[in-house]
């Protein structure tokens, strides 16, 4: 038995001892192993990491992040990064396509439609575009009702707080002249016995279509000879006889001039932006604390930000609380500026773009303004471009600063917008009308879900996906069904389509490959999920954009109760 033992303790230990090269073979390698996985992999500070931290520095070619962070695959390059398929500066298609506003041979006259001892005048609302909008349907209801069009009042009680009139910030003659074969429109009210008519005040409801002023509006002028309508924004049909919808275009787009200071002055900031490069983008950046705060966002700043913009928040009664995430995962947020830069990075623009950015005061300041001067650096404005001694004649006035950046804008050979407010809107549908010039608006609710991802992808992945999605939201002809959105964004009944020169295009050789009119051009048809999400103002009643859609939604047609308790909020948020 102790044989047996002595025996079976002998086999163990050689067994033992047989196995002793292997386990240091193995330890050998995973100690090697380890050294060239030390060797190789990057130290937590490398420069290429990039956080979802909002501080971003350019260093060593790449966008990177100043704090310690996790291993991540993005870093934004240098340069445009990859070779895009179309041109950056131009649509596709828009040499096919026109702007076209005259009046149809069965428009009658102005002479033989317009009665006597009827007047309209109209007092408008809001910053400098949403009264804009209000002065071109005032044009249209004067013509539906056969009465003389009195030189509309401008808002100077508003948030906005400007005293100019009408003839401070638009050529009142020219505008006069030009719609006098639409519109008989006077000065002001004509005097009898030596006095003034008074005119009776009354508001007609929003979406008011023309049987609605004929009914509504129609009785009362007749009794009274001249009405003022109060408050005078969107009380205009969307959906209106194709005429009255080209007059809307006339008016919109050629009847309102901007004085000749203002002008000379934008051409001035125009001209300016043109000699820093070729091309030059315009940024209409919405970023300001109210906005934030009424829009019930959060964007990361902790509870710093939560007690700020809540404080403010405390002003509006009739404002209820809302899910923050899930307002950025509907869409309704305005990007933060360095989402707006990444979006441009993604969709082919270099980091050495020009970048004029109009905007008001920006939460944050310039530490929420870093992270897209880092991704491009040449970023200017009015003030930035132009001396204090140049603009004091503009300062002081909100809607004459606002007439320079609209000119700027206007001008530009791309125009971005990180909201959905009137600006956006008309500048939108003024660059359709005017040649389909590139207008970038953001597809917020598919943005942000890519955005919240990005550490997990390269940089080729998201700057496709972000052009996949921005597929429809570029100012591409055709990229809008006719009738949606609000006329002065979607000017459908006053686009042209030059089908002749179109179809010889379409029948020439396909030698050479592809013609642009072989080209992606975007499907009226296409599924709902990624049209561009335009408010469809008699379906909606969308005052204030459609990301701030939830806070009006069922608001009476008549009576507008959150805008009467709160009138600061559609003034605050309409430019």
């Amino acid at each position: 038995m102790a044989t047996h033992r002595r025996r079976h303790r002998h086999h163990t230990h050689n067994r033992f001892r047989s196995l002793i090269p292997a386990i240091s073979a193995i330890s050998a390698s995973i100690l090697v192993l380890y050294g060239l996985m030390s060797l190789l992999a990057p130290s937590v500070n490398h420069p290429h990491h990039f956080t979802r931290r909002t501080s971003t520095s350019l260093n060593d070619n790449v966008v990177v992040d100043d704090s310690p962070a996790v291993t991540s695959l993005f870093e934004v390059p240098i340069s445009g990064g990859m070779m895009i398929d179309r041109s950056l500066w131009s649509t596709r298609m828009s040499k096919f396509y026109f702007g076209c506003s005259n009046a149809s041979n069965k428009f009658p006259k102005v002479e033989s439609v317009t009665y006597p001892n009827r007047y309209l005048l109209i007092a408008t609302s809001g910053g400098l575009n949403q009264q804009r909008t209000g002065i071109t349907d005032a044009v249209v209801a004067a013509r539906i009702l056969n009465a003389t069009l009195v030189v509309p009042k401008l808002d100077q009680k508003s948030f906005w707080k400007d005293s100019s009139t009408f003839s401070e910030i638009f050529d009142v003659d020219w505008f006069i002249s030009y719609l006098s074969k639409d519109v008989r429109v006077i000065k002001e009210l004509p005097h009898k016995g030596g006095k003034s008519l008074v005119p009776y005040n009354m508001r007609v409801p929003r979406k008011c279509n023309e049987r609605c002023y004929q009914i509504r509006v129609l009785p009362v002028l007749l009794k009274k000879r001249a009405v003022q309508l109060s408050k005078f924004d969107y009380r205009l049909s969307n959906k209106l006889d194709t005429d009255f919808q080209k007059l809307r275009c006339r008016v919109n787009y050629h009847a309102l001039k901007f004085t000749d200071p203002i002008n000379e002055m934008g051409q001035t900031l125009v001209n300016r932006m043109r000699k820093m490069g070729k091309h030059y983008v315009a940024l209409h950046l919405r970023f300001e604390p109210d906005m934030l705060a009424f829009s019930g966002c959060y964007y990361g700043g902790g509870e710093k930000e939560r007690k700020e913009l809540g404080k403010i928040r405390k002003r509006w009664k009739t404002l209820h609380s809302h899910n923050p995430d899930k307002e950025r995962r509907q869409g309704r947020c305005p990007l933060t500026p360095e989402e707006v830069g990444l979006m441009l990075r993604a969709l082919g623009y270099n980091k050495d773009v020009h970048i004029y950015v109009a905007s008001g005061e920006v939460y944050g300041g310039d530490d929420t303004l870093a992270p897209l001067r880092a991704l491009f650096p040449n970023i200017h404005s009015k003030d930035t471009i132009a001396t204090k001694e140049e603009l004091e004649p503009f300062s002081g006035f909100s809607s004459r600063m606002a007439a320079l950046d609209f000119i700027v804008c206007d001008e530009s050979d791309v125009f971005v917008t990180n909201n959905n407010g009137n600006m956006a809107k008309i500048l939108a549908g003024r660059r359709r009308y005017f040649g389909h010039k590139p207008t970038i608006r953001p597809n917020a609710k598919k943005l942000y879900r890519l955005f919240l991802s990005r550490e997990n992808m390269t940089w080729g992945e998201f700057s496709s996906r972000v052009r996949t999605h921005q597929r429809g939201f570029m100012g591409e002809p055709k990229e809008v069904r006719p009738g949606r959105g609000v006329f002065h964004e979607n000017p459908a009944a006053c686009i042209c389509e030059d089908t002749e020169a179109k179809s010889k295009l379409e029948t020439l050789p396909r030698k050479f490959g592809k013609t642009d009119a072989d080209s992606d051009e975007v499907n009226v048809d296409q599924d709902t999920e990624n049209e561009p999400e335009l408010s469809d103002q008699d379906e909606d009643d969308d005052l204030v954009g459609s990301q701030f859609q939830h806070v009006v939604n069922g608001t009476s047609v008549d009576d507008d109760p959150l805008m009467s308790d709160s009138p600061e909020l559609e003034e605050l948020l309409s430019d």
